[in-house]
């Protein structure tokens, strides 16, 4: 609250000048903050629902300059320059910021973005803080500069939901083998999942599996989607009974006498995690971990 001292000059505290917001987010840390730093990411889900942005330039360290125009959707713009004072690689970015809407009477803040990993979680809080009360209180009210930040906090749930999973790992093994690893029935079944009813290399061949998991039963239902040989191997992979529909992607590239793969699991928000925890993207990081970075290069490895 607005204190006087002895002379009768008025001042404020940080809590008069300050907006707070925080949320959880079910990704971590690393996650939350590649979607943070990175202009494509960024440009994806910055703003309030409805908004799009606009970024000009975006460095991110200390001095570095990040212009940036967000298009609501009046059609209105809100152009924003802000300049970075500190950058902490997963745990804090502090800058001051100055914008507003084109025309009308901007805003400057110093707003500091703090990250803390929680296992697969990550908190994410928010702290800005204004020159003065009635700059605060005027955001709040001609911007709802609150609503409008929990719903920016709600976009980027959104887009980290929907990130793909990318697993890259070097085999030392030649590509035709690790190529065959991924594609034989039979060795499928030593390193993948024993319960394939069948594998074919042939866009269009259907093929399912049953795995049971504390007491419930997921029936995988799957389509071969592309197929190049030695190269790349792409296939549908859903649940009976659950929504959504996903694409995993296997592409091989050979270094010297060892074999690159590049692992990719997309569509994962498709599951709707939030009603079905057992879809959650922490399962399937860890599921694919597991395969990827330990059965196929044991399998494929061993001498």
């Amino acid at each position: 609250m607005p204190e006087k001292n002895n002379n009768s000059v008025t001042h404020t505290t940080p809590a008069d000048r300050e907006i707070v917001i925080s949320r959880v987010f079910d990704a971590p840390v690393e996650l939350v903050w590649n979607a943070w730093v990175d202009p494509k990411q960024v440009a994806q889900w910055w703003g309030p629902i409805g908004f799009t942005t606009t970024i000009q330039k975006m460095e991110v360290r200390p001095g570095g300059i990040w212009e940036h125009t967000m298009h609501g959707p009046d059609g209105a713009d809100y152009p924003n320059k802000s300049q970075f004072v500190e950058v902490v690689k997963h745990e804090r970015i502090v800058y001051t910021h100055g914008g507003g809407k084109e025309g009308g009477k901007g805003a400057h803040f110093t707003a500091t973005w703090t990250f803390e990993p929680d296992g697969d979680k990550t908190t994410l809080t928010i702290r800005m803080v204004f020159d003065t009360a009635e700059d605060r209180n005027f955001v709040v009210k001609e911007y709802g500069a609150i609503e409008g930040g929990k719903q920016t906090l709600g976009r980027l749930a959104e887009k980290l939901a929907a990130t793909p999973i990318v697993m890259e790992r070097v085999f030392d093994a030649p590509i035709d083998e690790v190529w065959s690893a991924i594609t034989d029935i039979e060795k499928l079944r030593t390193w993948y999942f024993p319960q394939l009813s069948g594998f074919k290399t042939e866009v269009g061949f259907e093929f399912d599996f049953t795995m049971e998991h504390e007491g419930k039963k997921f029936v995988h239902l799957c389509k071969v989607k592309e197929v190049v040989a030695g190269k790349k191997l792409a296939y549908s992979w859903r649940y009976a009974g659950y929504p959504g529909d996903s694409l995993l992607t296997f592409e091989l590239s050979a270094e010297g006498s060892k074999t690159k793969l590049k692992f990719t699991h997309e569509g994962l928000e498709t599951f709707v995690p939030e009603e079905h925890p057992e879809m959650a993207r922490k399962n399937f990081v860890m599921g694919w971990t597991h395969f990827i970075t330990k059965a196929l290069p044991q399998f494929v490895e061993q001498k």
